[in-house]
């Protein structure tokens, strides 16, 4: 059990640093956000897999799909900041 779940956190940093890495520009995020978004984007691209293909996704499938949850977080933050 344990080693599962040091797989899932290793996996999620890898696949989280991967779509960070896909989208440009500066992207400050903390390692543990960093696991999350990767863990997230997995689980939606073993979603998105399953219902299209009926098979889970692979890892480019979870990388493309944390790269969302990346873009999408980048876009909530930038709508908070104020201008000045």
């Amino acid at each position: 059990m344990i080693l599962l779940i040091i797989w899932i956190i290793v996996a999620g940093l890898v696949i989280g640093a991967l779509g960070r890495l896909v989208i440009p520009g500066p992207n400050p995020m903390s390692i543990p956000m960093t696991i999350l978004v990767g863990i997230g984007g997995s689980i939606l691209g073993g979603v998105i897999g399953r219902v299209l293909f009926g098979r889970p996704g692979g890892i480019i499938l979870a990388i493309l799909c944390s790269a969302l949850i990346v873009w999408l977080i980048g876009r909530s933050q930038a709508r908070r900041r104020p201008v000045l």
